[in-house]
């Protein structure tokens, strides 16, 4: 079984193809992916306009590449994937409508994806995790603690009720003059600051539901960086490092509330799972590696270059939707919005 993924959701194009493995794992035969940073770098943040355009300059182009890396033929794969949403709305509907069209062609299911269930189900392709898990879903549009049960089956145990653990990290970024993607470049000067030199706050550490607040963080570093301007070399290198101990403080904080959620609504977790683009922050990932381990579990979390937005991770789900028969048809619509876990009901209640 072969599955064709597409990737179109924000601002990288991507194409992959997948097969299943041995233990449950998958093989990625093939996973092409073009970045647009240097097309959105000058304006600090994606242009969904930009984005679109280079979608559809270079879809094409990545699909025909993907094939051939992988050595095989449209009409020889089983299926064809492609994030439905959410994001980017442009984007969106340039992958969906190529998608269905191929489907329409070469006569092969078309199977519409969510985004955030490809990034869910990633720990079965690289590890092939049994379900259920914990997983910390935190990108610069989405933080998220989910339950994963089984293919479509997801519990929201907490999540942010303003910014994106992403999101702050590229804000913080942009107001210290830092280059974009703003995340990267935080982590990178925080490794030679000083984490205590200023005292931050730790948005709703200790309580009781699962969720996260950063954005009274982002104000006081920003009050912080205003009462020291002008700001040196290793002020900022400071300010980075306090930030990041924070965020990484209350990770861990709501992590462990969320673990001990779980087992209400799922048993007990095979694993702790990180994924999304901010799983690729080595402070983030050595502390949830330290907090799994405390709990008895394992933590897994994708190689960097499946923590970022790809073809490959669409594949896999396409190929666990597969599976399972849930196909879609040409009536597949795009989606700029589209939750993929029901909130736990004790979750809500507090």
């Amino acid at each position: 079984m072969h599955v064709l993924g597409i990737e179109t959701t924000c601002d990288e194009t991507a194409a992959a193809i997948v097969a299943p493995g041995e233990e449950g794992r998958g093989r990625i035969l093939a996973n092409e992916i073009l970045s647009q940073i240097a097309e959105h770098a000058a304006y600090g943040g994606v242009v969904p306009e930009i984005a679109a355009r280079a979608h559809v300059e270079v879809l094409d182009r990545l699909i025909a590449r993907a094939l051939d890396r992988a050595g095989t033929k449209l009409a020889q794969v089983d299926g064809i994937a492609v994030a439905a949403g959410p994001g980017l709305i442009g984007g969106v509907l340039i992958g969906l409508v190529t998608a269905k069209t191929l489907s329409l062609v070469a006569r092969k299911p078309l199977l519409a994806v969510n985004h955030l269930e490809a990034h869910a189900l990633t720990a079965r392709l690289t590890d092939g995790l049994a379900f259920p898990y914990l997983l910390l879903l935190a990108s610069g549009g989405h933080t998220q603690l989910v339950a994963v049960k089984g293919v479509g089956d997801y519990v929201r145990l907490g999540g942010t009720v303003d910014d994106a653990i992403g999101e702050a990290f590229d804000k913080i970024a942009k107001l210290l003059g830092l280059g974009y993607p703003g995340g990267p470049e935080v982590e990178r000067l925080a490794e030679g600051g000083d984490p205590e030199r200023f005292s931050l706050p730790r948005p709703m550490l200790g309580r009781r539901e699962a969720d996260f607040s950063l954005s009274g963080l982002k104000t006081a570093l920003r009050i912080e960086a205003e009462r020291i301007a002008p700001l040196s070399n290793a002020d900022i290198a400071d300010l980075c490092a306090s930030f990041q101990a924070a965020v990484v403080d209350v990770v861990v904080d709501r992590v462990r509330v969320a673990l001990r959620a779980f087992g209400a609504v799922a048993g007990h977790p095979t694993a702790l799972v990180a994924a999304g683009g901010v799983a690729a922050n080595g402070a983030i990932r050595r502390a949830l590696t330290a907090q799994a381990g405390e709990a008895g579990l394992s933590f897994v979390a994708p190689p960097l270059a499946l923590c970022g937005d790809n073809g490959a991770m669409i594949a896999w789900a396409g190929l666990e939707r597969l599976r399972l028969g849930l196909v879609d048809d040409l009536t597949a619509s795009a989606r700029a919005r589209w939750p993929f876990a029901e909130a736990a009901p004790q979750a809500v209640a507090g």
